[in-house]
C-alpha cells in the first residue's frame, strides 16, 4: 500500500466496514447473468414449430392405422414403417436444429469471453490499493490514467488532459472530461464530469468517485435491456405457421368429403345393417387418416433444417457466425437496416483525411515531421503484424500514422532532439507546445486549435480568412482540425513561463484535417443494400455535421434530402408514437442518439411492418440488437452487443450484409423449391388415395413404397435443393412483401397443374395396367413410373423462378450427386428389393422407355423456361 499522495487534495475513501455496507446496500460491480435456458428445454423447443406439430399429430394418427391394420386386418409387422419413418424425421429434423444451434454456441462463447478480475486502483482507508473491477463498490474512489477502462459509474474530482473513448456506449470515440463547469459542453450525450463503466481513457488522468456499479451503470441498463426477450416472431415462422395451418385445413377438409362421400355411397349400394355399416365406418375412417398422412409434407422440416444448416455452415465460411438458424432466412426478407456509425461504417481510428502543410522542400519536410514527433502524447504499438495500434489520443494517433504512412520513423526523430520544456494541451489555451534543441538550435513547436495557432503567427488579414474559410468546410464535414507553427528561439528565449506561451511572429505551417474514415468496402456494400430494396439508416451517437459526411461518403445522404431525413435523439425523444411512426420512413440519420433511442426506432419501424436488422459493435446497440428480426455485431464489439446479436461478423466488414440478404432470399426461395416440388407430390399421391376411395380399391404403392416416396426420397430431395448455391440475381429484386404467402400464386398454379397431370397419367396408367391383370411386374412399374416423374420434376424445381435451364448446373455438385442417388436408389430398389418392397427386376427396354416417357416432364420445363427467357429478351 501507499497513500493517495498524487492528490490535490486528501481523501481517505472507503473504511473496510463501509466497503461492506455499502456492497450489501448497491451490489457488486457485476452483471447479472441472464438465467441460462436448460438443454432439455431448448430441444423441446424445436417441436413448437407449425410444420412439426403437423408432422406428430399425423405420426400418432399413422400409428393407429399400423396397429389397426397389424391386430385386425393381421397385416404384417411392415405396417409400422410409415410411422417410424415420421418419428426419424422429425427427429432428425428437430436433432439437426438444435445441434447446430448448438455448435454455434460453443464457437460464439470463445469470442464472448468477459474478464471482471481486471485490476483497478482506488483509495480504501487512506491509502491507493489494487483491487479486482468486480470489488468495486458504490462510494469508491477510483484512479485512472491513460489506456484504463473505467470499471464503474462515477463523477470525477480530478481530471488532467483526460479524453475518454465512448463509442462502444455512445458512439463519440473522443469525448473531453473535466471538472471545470466552462468546459461542460451541453450538447454531449453524457455528462462532462462523468465518467462511465466500459469506456476507455484515450488520454490524461483523473480521479472519480463511484456512484453506480453492476447492473445500476449506464452499461449495466443496457445489458439488461438486451436481456428481455422483446424479439418478434421471423417472417420464415410466420409463413410456415400458415403453411402448416393450411396443411392440416386442406387434409381434414379432404378426409371430411372421403367420409361424407363413401357413406353416402353406403346408404345408396347396400341395405342398412349395424355391424356392416360400423365396420364399412371403420373402414372409411382409416382411409380418411391415410389421406392426412399422405397429405402431410414428411420432407418440409427436413427441408427447412438442412437449408438453413447449409447456409449456417457456408456462411461462417464467409466470416459470418450464426447463432440462430433461423435468422439466414430473415436476412433476406429485411426491408430496413439500422446501422451504427462508429466501428460499423467506419474504421473506429482518427486518420489524416488532408493536409495544406508545404512538403514542398526538404527544410519544411523536416520542421514539419520533426515537430509532429516530438510534440505528442501519443505513441504507436509497431509489434502488431497487421497494422499499427495507437496508445493514447486517437487524433495524435492519426498524425503519428500519418508519418508511419510517410516512412518515417517518429520515435528516432524524439531520440534526435532534446526536449527542454514542454506545455500540455488544455482546454483552455486549446494547444500544446514544446522546445527541443537539436545542435546548436532551439525550436518552438506549437500545435492546437487552429483558429489559436494562427493567432500566435505572422499571417496576414487575407491569409487568415482563407484559413477561416477551410476551416468551416471541415467543419461541416464534421472534421477534428489541428493547426501547427514552430520558431526559432534565442538562447536564452523562454517562451513557456509560468504554465503560459508567451510568443508572437510564428511561422504557421498549415492545418490538418483528422476523421474517422469509412471503411473501404462500404459505399459498395450500401450501394449494394439500397439497390435491393433495403432502406439502410445511420443512428449514432455523433454530432449532426459528422453524421451527415459519413452519410454523404457512404452515398446514403444526398443533395435532395432535407430536414425532414435527419433527426437527434433528443427531438425522436420529444416525438410521440403517431408521430414518430408518420415520420418513421422519411429518417435516414438519427444523431446524438442514446442506446433506447435506437431500440425504440426499431420498435417504430417494427409496427409498420418492416422487417428490421441492425448492426452495431458498442454496448449502446445492444437493446436494438435484441429488439430487431436480426441483430447483427461485429467480430470486435463488446461482449453485450455479441450475446445480443443473432449473427456476429467475425471480420467487421458491412459488405458481409449484402451476403447475408443474398444468402437469406436464396434460401427462401430453395425453400419455395422444395415445397413446389414436395406438394406437386403430395397432390398427385392424395388424388390417388381419394380415387382409390370411391372407387373401392386399395392404394397402389405399398407401405415401404411410399415410405420411398414421401420421407426417403424427398428427404434426397430436400438436401438437392437445399445445397443450392446462392444467387447473385436475387439482389436486383426487392424485398417480399413481408406478409406475402410462401406459396405464390405461380407455386399455386404448378403444384395443382402439375399434380393434377400426373394424377390423371397415374390414373390412366392405373386402369389400363387393372385392364391387364395387376401383378407384381405391373405394381413395380407403376412405382417406377410415380418415383421418376418426381425424379424429373426435382429438375424443373431446381429451375423454379428462373429462366435458365435446369441443366445449368455450375456450382451444384451436390444437387447432382443426390439426384443420381436418387436415380440408382430407385434402379437398386426395383432390382433387389423384392419382397420388403413388393418389387420385382424390370426389363432394360421397360427402363429405357420409362426413363424416356417419364423425362418429358423436364423437356416440357425447359421449353416453357426457354419461352419466357425469349419473351423477355
Amino acid at each position: 500500500m501507499c497513500t493517495f499522495a498524487a492528490m490535490k487534495q486528501h481523501v481517505v475513501g472507503l473504511t473496510d466496514a463501509e466497503v461492506l455496507e455499502s456492497r450489501q446496500k448497491y451490489g457488486s460491480n457485476i452483471f447479472s447473468e441472464p438465467e441460462k435456458i436448460p438443454l432439455w428445454k431448448r430441444f423441446l423447443e424445436k417441436f413448437s414449430d407449425p410444420l412439426i406439430v403437423v408432422l406428430l399429430i399425423a405420426g400418432i394418427l399413422s400409428i393407429g392405422i399400423s396397429f389397426y391394420e397389424y391386430f385386425s386386418l393381421q397385416r404384417s409387422s411392415a405396417v409400422f414403417f410409415e410411422p417410424v419413418g415420421i418419428f426419424v424425421a422429425i427427429i432428425l429434423a428437430t436433432g439437426m436444429a438444435f445441434l447446430f444451434e448448438m455448435k454455434a454456441d460453443r464457437e460464439f462463447a470463445i469470442l464472448n469471453q468477459v474478464n471482471d478480475e481486471e485490476p483497478v486502483m482506488v483509495v480504501r482507508n487512506g491509502h491507493l490499493q489494487r483491487i479486482p473491477k468486480s470489488e468495486v463498490v458504490v462510494g469508491d474512489i477510483v484512479k485512472v490514467s491513460t489506456g484504463d477502462e473505467i470499471p464503474a459509474d462515477g463523477t470525477l474530482l480530478e481530471a488532467t488532459a483526460m479524453h475518454v473513448d465512448e463509442s462502444t456506449l455512445t458512439g463519440e470515440p473522443i469525448c473531453h472530461k473535466s471538472v471545470d463547469e466552462k468546459d461542460f459542453d451541453a450538447d454531449a450525450t453524457f455528462p462532462t464530469n462523468q465518467v462511465l463503466r466500459g469506456t476507455k481513457v484515450q488520454e490524461g488522468h483523473g480521479v472519480f468517485r463511484v456512484n453506480a456499479v453492476g447492473d445500476a451503470t449506464e452499461n449495466g441498463k443496457v445489458y439488461e435491456a438486451a436481456q428481455i426477450d422483446d424479439s418478434v416472431k421471423t417472417p420464415l415462422n410466420e409463413q410456415l405457421d400458415r403453411l402448416g395451418k393450411l396443411i392440416a385445413k386442406a387434409s381434414y377438409v379432404i378426409a371430411l368429403l372421403v367420409i361424407v362421400g363413401r357413406v353416402l355411397m353406403f346408404f345408396h349400394h347396400n341395405d342398412f345393417e349395424w355391424l356392416h355399416f360400423v365396420t364399412y365406418l371403420l373402414q372409411t375412417v382409416m382411409i380418411a387418416v391415410t389421406l392426412i398422412v399422405v397429405a402431410v409434407p414428411e420432407g418440409l422440416p427436413m427441408a427447412v433444417t438442412l437449408s438453413l444448416a447449409y447456409s449456417m455452415r457456408r456462411m461462417l465460411k464467409t466470416q459470418n457466425l450464426v447463432r440462430k438458424m433461423h435468422a439466414c432466412e430473415t436476412m433476406g426478407a429485411t426491408t430496413v437496416i439500422c446501422t451504427d456509425k462508429t466501428g460499423t461504417l467506419t474504421q473506429n481510428q482518427m486518420h489524416v483525411y488532408e493536409t495544406t502543410l508545404d512538403l514542398s522542400t526538404e527544410e519544411n519536410r523536416k520542421k514539419i515531421f520533426q515537430g509532429i514527433a516530438v510534440n505528442t502524447t501519443a505513441m504507436l504499438d509497431l509489434t502488431s503484424e497487421s497494422h499499427p495500434i495507437v496508445l493514447g489520443n486517437p487524433t495524435e494517433g492519426a498524425l503519428l500514422l500519418w508519418l508511419y504512412e510517410q516512412g518515417i520513423n517518429y520515435q528516432q526523430l524524439k531520440e534526435d532532439v532534446e526536449v527542454e520544456t514542454e506545455l500540455p494541451f488544455s482546454t483552455e489555451r486549446k494547444m500544446m507546445a514544446v522546445v527541443v534543441k537539436t545542435g546548436e538550435e532551439r525550436i518552438l513547436y506549437v500545435k492546437g486549435a487552429p483558429e489559436f495557432v494562427y493567432g500566435l503567427s505572422s499571417l496576414s488579414d487575407i491569409a487568415c480568412q482563407q484559413v477561416q474559410e477551410l476551416l468551416l468546410a471541415y467543419q461541416q464535414k464534421g472534421m477534428r482540425t489541428l493547426g501547427f507553427a514552430y520558431q526559432y528561439l534565442r538562447h536564452d528565449e523562454q517562451p513557456i513561463q509560468n504554465s503560459q506561451l508567451k510568443v508572437s511572429g510564428m511561422t504557421f505551417q498549415g492545418v490538418v484535417a483528422i476523421s474517422d474514415p469509412v471503411r473501404p468496402d462500404v459505399p459498395a456494400a450500401v450501394r449494394e443494400c439500397l439497390n435491393a430494396g433495403i432502406a439502410v439508416k445511420i443512428v449514432t451517437g455523433d454530432s449532426l455535421a459528422t453524421a451527415c459526411e459519413i452519410g454523404r461518403q457512404v452515398g446514403l445522404w444526398t443533395s435532395e434530402d432535407t430536414d425532414r431525413n435527419i433527426i437527434t435523439g433528443p427531438e425522436l425523444a420529444a416525438l410521440d408514437d403517431v408521430e414518430l411512426k408518420a415520420r418513421v420512413m422519411d429518417l435516414k440519420i438519427i444523431a446524438r442518439a442514446r442506446p433506447m433511442d435506437k431500440k425504440r426506432l426499431v420498435e417504430a419501424l417494427q409496427s409498420v411492418g418492416q422487417v428490421v436488422a441492425v448492426t452495431g459493435d458498442g454496448t449502446n446497440d445492444a437493446p436494438a440488437l435484441k429488439t430487431a428480426h436480426v441483430g447483427l455485431s461485429m467480430g470486435d464489439g463488446t461482449a453485450v452487443a455479441k450475446e445480443a446479436s443473432d449473427i456476429t461478423i467475425i471480420d467487421n466488414s458491412f459488405s458481409s450484409i449484402g451476403r447475408a440478404v443474398m444468402w437469406g432470399r436464396s434460401l427462401y426461395r430453395n425453400i419455395q423449391r422444395f415445397i413446389l416440388f414436395q406438394l406437386t407430390v403430395n397432390v398427385a399421391a392424395c388424388l390417388i388415395v381419394l380415387t382409390g376411395a370411391f372407387m373401392g380399391t386399395e392404394v397402389p404403392l405399398t407401405v415401404t413404397q411410399m415410405l420411398w416416396v414421401n420421407l426417403i426420397m424427398d428427404t434426397f430431395a430436400a438436401m438437392a435443393l437445399a445445397s443450392l448455391p446462392p444467387s447473385s440475381s436475387v439482389m436486383k429484386e426487392p424485398p417480399r412483401p413481408r406478409h406475402a404467402f410462401i406459396i405464390n400464386h405461380q407455386m399455386t398454379w404448378q403444384i395443382v397443374g402439375v399434380g393434377c397431370v400426373f394424377f390423371i397419367l397415374l390414373l390412366i396408367l392405373l386402369f389400363q395396367y387393372e385392364h391387364q391383370g395387376w401383378s407384381i411386374y405391373e405394381q413395380s412399374m407403376f412405382f417406377t413410373i410415380f418415383v421418376m416423374l418426381q425424379f424429373w420434376n426435382m429438375f424443373n424445381a431446381r429451375a423454379f423462378m428462373s429462366v435458365d435451364s435446369a441443366f445449368r448446373l455450375k456450382d451444384c455438385r451436390g444437387f447432382l450427386f443426390i439426384a443420381m442417388l436418387v436415380f440408382f436408389g430407385q434402379i437398386l430398389i426395383v432390382t433387389i428389393g423384392g419382397q420388403m418392397f413388393n418389387v420385382t427386376s424390370l426389363k432394360l427396354s421397360d427402363w429405357i422407355l420409362i426413363i424416356g416417357a417419364t423425362s418429358l416432364v423436364l423437356w416440357i420445363g425447359e421449353g416453357m423456361r426457354w419461352m419466357k427467357k425469349h419473351q423477355q429478351k
